[in-house]
């Protein structure tokens, strides 16, 4: 049987046309020819989501792969273009993602055409899809890219600058399933949970964005469905520590708040009193 070691690294994706008959296995016949644990699975990989991905976005079974000479290998809908970007891990993700130059993302970031993130993460003895959940572009802003030291004078690539992608300052809102521990989520419910955040592509200040992504993990903090306004209050001085230039934190916590009732993410139930929808 193919195996790989731990040196596996590669792209990663995951997606289901059809529920009932996904094939969570890779086809490993295709990379009979290759030696590099790297070559491997990204062969793997891409194979695999040629055949099974869909497009969070629009619900289209087909995704295009899409090279156009760039460094990584992205796969675009071609539907509604969205581009999606694929990473793969043999164990799971932790709180960091690695990812390429910081000076590419954060230009990417501002110019508004980064990609979509899969994260797909494999059994390297069975060769078989374990979990994967997509990341949209909407949650990416410049403070979740963490630069990198630059590479000594001795390396390859001295004075390279790479990043790492901070998979913890997401909201777990902002981690759509497709598979998770072999089992496939609904298709119904992964665009559902797509088109839930699709409001914070409206929000095109980053500084205003990442207020909004600073409640909704907030929110994720108390794991109840209803909250009170001063649940939120008691995260304050986290809040102050991250924006130290706001003085009136309470008043923007409440601010927020109501941004992401007029959105749908949460409601009011009552005077001080909300509940996740």
């Amino acid at each position: 049987m193919l195996t790989l070691g731990n040196r596996g690294r590669g792209f990663e994706s995951l997606s289901l046309r059809q529920i009932n008959k996904m094939n969570l296995n890779f086809k490993t016949s295709l990379a009979k020819n290759y030696k590099s644990p790297s070559q491997i699975i990204r062969i793997l990989t891409e194979d695999w989501v040629n055949n099974n991905a869909y497009c969070p976005n629009c619900g289209n079974i087909t995704l295009s792969e899409s090279r156009n000479n760039k460094p990584v290998s992205d796969f675009i809908c071609p539907d509604c273009k969205e581009v999606y970007e694929l990473k793969s891990k043999k164990d799971k993700f932790g709180k960091k993602i690695v990812n390429g130059a910081y000076s590419t993302m954060i230009e990417r970031l501002l110019d508004n055409n980064n990609p979509n993130f899969f994260l797909l993460n494999y059994d390297s003895l069975n060769l078989k899809v374990l979990n994967l959940f997509v990341i949209p572009k909407h949650f990416f802003i410049p403070e979740i890219i963490e630069k990198r030291k630059a590479l000594s004078q001795t390396a390859r690539r001295a004075g390279w600058i790479g990043c790492n992608i901070l998979l913890e300052s997401i909201p777990n809102t902002g981690k759509i399933f497709f598979i998770r521990n072999c089992r496939a989520e609904s298709k119904d419910r992964v665009l559902s949970e797509w088109k839930r955040t699709l409001f914070l592509k409206e929000e095109k200040v980053t500084s205003a964005k990442g207020w909004l992504l600073d409640i909704m993990k907030c929110i994720e903090k108390l794991d109840d469905k209803t909250f009170t306004l001063d649940n939120i209050y008691a995260f304050e001085n986290i809040l102050q520590k991250k924006h130290p230039d706001n003085k009136h934190i309470k008043d923007k916590i409440r601010q927020q708040l109501q941004i992401l009732r007029d959105k749908g993410y949460i409601k009011f139930v009552r005077r001080g009193h909300y509940q996740v929808v």
